[in-house]
């Protein structure tokens, strides 16, 4: 079974689209490409990723459609829309054309109301997407997961992926709200999680010790077969790097048959976001 990277992104400070990207990142601060990321994905025996969008414009997701174009390895593409637009829905039928690409994610962490996700516009755009296959990445923080359930409950046929588990705030420990609303969302069939994300969220120096707590609840909740691994790579070069969050992550997934292990670090990924979009992850 291929391996899959289900979460990272590339960009180019000149597009000057990214927002949230200051020179207060550091490390991160600076171009990314897919050669940068090709020898983290050799270490770790990845065959296949899915780029996901980094910024708030379509003229970015033409940008990753374009890497992606060239690109064996990037499998598929996460980009986005603009939501609020009046025409959402007819922008979803636009862009859904294109071939590599397997979803569309708001920054809804970004948003400032945080209702955002309950207005009645966007009902258009999600029915829009269920009916193309389009998968809902949800990057949402722990206070939009009550919204978020609703969502969900509303369009049960639109796959959606919980990118990050959602953020819980690990580096206070304050996870307990967090815990019953992961519950809710694992008891739709139409959610499925991301392991990704975590070492962002947890204090500085982390240890894995520092992350089993949310992972062992996540895999409780959904299930190996509703989970998928990413690395987040580049932001993940803000605590750590790709190869210790990939060692971690195999660290707290140790216990697990062979068969839930590669269904979480590939497997998954191909069915959720492969299955009638984007590259195939058949071998020839």
């Amino acid at each position: 079974m291929m391996r899959i990277d289900a979460h990272h992104h590339v960009w180019t400070l000149a597009r000057a689209d990214y927002g949230w990207l200051t020179p207060e990142r550091g490390p991160i601060y600076r171009d990314f490409g897919l050669a940068d990321l090709m020898p983290h994905l050799a270490a770790a025996a990845i065959e296949g990723t899915i780029l996901v969008q980094a910024a708030p414009t379509e003229a970015e997701t033409a940008f990753m459609l374009d890497v992606a174009k060239g690109a064996e390895l990037v499998r598929g593409v996460v980009g986005w829309i603009d939501f609020d637009a009046d025409d959402a829905a007819t922008r979803v039928d636009m862009i859904a054309g294109r071939e590599l690409l397997v979803g569309l994610r708001p920054m809804v962490q970004d948003i400032a109301d945080d209702d955002w996700l309950l207005r009645p516009e966007l009902a258009a755009p999600l029915e829009a997407m269920a009916q193309y296959g389009l998968v809902f990445d949800a990057l949402v923080l722990p206070r939009h997961l009550p919204r978020l359930v609703q969502v969900v409950d509303r369009h049960p046929d639109l796959q959606f992926v919980l990118d990050h588990f959602g953020k819980p705030q690990l580096a206070t420990g304050d996870i307990a709200a967090w815990k019953d609303d992961v519950a809710s969302l694992a008891a739709r069939s139409n959610v499925v999680c991301k392991l990704s994300g975590l070492a962002t969220e947890a204090a500085p120096n982390w240890q894995v010790a520092d992350l089993r707590e949310a992972v062992e609840h996540a895999l409780a909740c959904f299930g190996p077969q509703r989970m998928l691994w990413g690395s987040d790579w580049p932001v993940v070069n803000l605590a750590g790097g790709y190869a210790q969050w990939f060692a971690a992550a195999e660290s707290l997934l140790a216990d697990l048959s062979s068969e839930a292990g590669a269904a979480i670090f590939g497997g998954n990924a191909a069915r959720v976001y492969l299955s009638s979009r984007g590259r195939a992850t058949s071998r020839k």
